[in-house]
């Protein structure tokens, strides 16, 4: 697995990871920026940085999960390709959405 990280000055504002599934299925995971960093663009850049590695490593399809309380990842990754694949598993008893995107080359 690989991670990524945003840091400003002497703290670390952002992170995301990524690793291979499969010869060709990579996944995300762990998506966060600090509160007082949303909308400086540092999510943005962490996901671009864990698909263009998931790329690196031939991936041609992205997954990700997350639950319904996080209705604002939902909107992000909705807005950068991402969509719902249907699939859905018990987290602790919330539902976890499945999402999927072709990956660019």
């Amino acid at each position: 697995m690989q991670v990524f990280v945003a840091v400003s000055a002497d703290q670390i504002v952002g992170t995301i990871a990524c690793a291979m599934q499969d010869a060709t299925v990579g996944h995300l995971r762990g998506m966060a920026v600090r509160p007082k960093w949303l909308g400086h663009g540092i999510a943005d850049r962490l996901l671009s940085a864990a698909e263009a590695e998931l790329a690196r490593q031939n991936g041609s399809r992205i997954t990700l999960d997350t639950t319904e309380p996080l209705q604002r990842a939902m909107r992000f990754y909705e807005k950068h390709g991402y969509r719902r694949s249907g699939k859905t598993t018990d987290f602790f008893g919330m539902p976890l959405h499945e999402y999927v995107k072709n990956a660019e080359r």
